[in-house]
C-alpha cells in the first residue's frame, strides 16, 4: 500500500482529527523588515534632535 503524499506546508490528516491543514500566511511585504523603518524613525529623530542642538549652540 502507498502513503500518499502531502503539499509542503500542509499538515497530513490525522485520525480523530477535526481541524483543517493550517494556510501558509502571506508574505508580509514592508512590514516584513521592522528594522527599515526602525532606522527611518531613528535617522528622523536624530535629524529633530540636532536642529535643536544646533539652535542652542547658534549654528543653524
Amino acid at each position: 500500500m502507498a502513503v500518499p503524499l502531502n503539499p509542503p506546508g500542509e499538515t497530513p490528516p490525522a485520525e480523530g482529527s477535526i481541524g483543517e491543514a493550517h494556510e501558509e500566511r502571506p508574505d508580509g511585504g514592508v512590514w516584513e523588515h521592522p528594522a527599515v523603518w526602525m532606522g527611518l524613525i531613528v535617522l528622523g529623530a536624530l535629524l529633530v534632535a540636532g536642529f535643536f542642538v544646533g539652535r542652542v549652540f547658534g549654528l543653524v
